[in-house]
């Protein structure tokens, strides 16, 4: 089986060698290299596995899905960039983003300020 490196001690010193912006659900995952036989790298993004949920509701406020609305919709009202829906996401145990607002009617937890550093804002 072919070796493989963590992306970090690889690229670490090198200005925006990291492929994806701080914003981003895989900014802060492990990229593997891995070699094929021929020697050629490929570079991948390893498993990122969901943080555990909060333990109490502070840390998240509940919202009632309306008709119509999208994870993407939520996270622009909420933290000001549609791209941050994957926090939402996260702060909810579902396997595809689309059932988080498939559903009027079903309360979801939007978390808090949000990991990416957009402040808070009220809908």
């Amino acid at each position: 089986m072919a070796d493989i490196e963590p992306y970090e001690s690889v690229l670490d010193a090198v200005p925006g060698a990291y492929p994806y912006p701080r914003t981003s659900r895989y900014h802060d995952a492990e990229i593997g290299i891995h070699r094929m036989p021929d020697g050629t790298e490929v570079r991948y993004a390893k498993r990122r596995l969901l943080p555990p949920l909060p333990a109490d509701g502070d840390e998240v406020r509940p919202h009632t899905v309306a008709d119509g609305e999208r994870p993407d919709l939520l996270a622009q009202r909420y933290f000001g960039d549609a791209g941050q829906w994957w926090q939402i996401a996260d702060a909810n145990p579902v396997l595809d983003p689309r059932e988080l607002t498939g559903e009027a009617g079903r309360v979801i937890d939007i978390p808090l300020g949000g990991s990416g550093g957009f402040p808070r804002r009220q809908p």
